[in-house]
């Protein structure tokens, strides 16, 4: 079952501009699940080819004139240009795609003590709350069994329109692309979808959308590799990648059965929990579907 989590947290001292995506936020999840099971930390941030999770940019709450940024097309912010101070809301999204790992992270909330410091870099943090399930005031967290997921999507809706929320990369033989083709988009849903969820799909069902409309932008983020090499020699520190934010349209055309319909609507409902693209663990390839 599929889980989007919501941490508020409350900075204790000041979070330096470069600490809010990337490969801090990553050191920050492996310290909340090293603290409650060791042994899945170190299988947790083993470089296995498909992560179980996804993470946010730290977003700061209030940044945006109408909270939250759901809906709409405000993008989620993935770079902060001066420090967040202490005492400043901030929340965080964490998506979990395997039980296994909510089962063993229940035990944090279960037993949250709001006054632990946690560290971000250089920044301390509390944890003040945690959601699992909608608000009014924050739509990010969620959850839904697989199965649901497919029965509940559409059979019938030819038309499935993706709001890429950060920066969103493909992998292209040695580099990176920024261009959300059809393939790559899909392709990415696709091997997660079936190898989270139990419930797999052929790959055919990719041969009858295409791109449609098209309303997006190149971003600049800071690469969330390390900024050193195993030396220690300090490579360049304006290690960026291109990605692209916005939003596209996808339609299905030609003769497709309701059932390709409905597979091809549950990956794109599923976008919400899985991300779509490269680094979706340090905080890139945020992507929802949207009306």
């Amino acid at each position: 079952m599929p889980h989007r989590l919501v941490l508020n947290l409350l900075p204790a001292s000041p979070i330096p501009p470069g600490f809010t995506t990337g490969r801090h936020l990553h050191a920050l999840i492996d310290s909340l699940v090293s603290s409650v099971d060791e042994e899945m930390a170190s299988q947790f941030h083993a470089n296995q080819p498909k992560k179980a999770f996804t993470l946010s940019p730290l977003q700061v709450v209030g940044q945006w004139r109408s909270p939250p940024p759901f809906p709409g097309d405000t993008p989620l912010r993935w770079t902060h240009r001066k420090p967040i101070n202490p005492n400043t809301p901030c929340w965080w999204r964490i998506s979990l795609l395997d039980d296994r790992l909510f089962n063993h992270l229940s035990r944090l909330w279960l037993n949250l003590n709001p006054n632990h410091s946690w560290h971000l870099g250089p920044a301390d943090l509390h944890i003040t709350s945690i959601l699992g399930t909608p608000q009014s005031a924050q739509p990010w967290a969620d959850f839904c069994e697989y199965r649901r997921l497919y029965e509940q999507a559409s059979d019938q809706n030819r038309k499935l329109t993706f709001q890429f929320c950060t920066p969103t990369a493909f992998r292209q033989g040695k580099f990176d692309s920024a261009m959300p083709t059809t393939d790559r988009v899909f392709g990415s849903l696709l091997r997660r979808w079936n190898h989270h969820s139990g419930l797999e799909f052929p790959t055919d069902i990719l041969e009858n959308i295409q791109p449609s409309q098209f309303e997006i932008r190149t971003e600049m983020a800071t690469d969330p590799r390390d900024q050193f090499q195993h030396t220690g020699a300090k490579v360049n520190p304006s290690n960026h990648f291109t990605g692209c934010v916005g939003k596209v349209t996808y339609r299905i055309l030609g003769r497709a059965d309701e059932l390709k319909i409905k597979r091809l609507n549950t990956l794109a409902d599923f976008a919400l929990y899985a991300g779509v693209g490269r680094k979706t663990p340090m905080g890139m390839g945020v992507t929802r579907r949207i009306s």
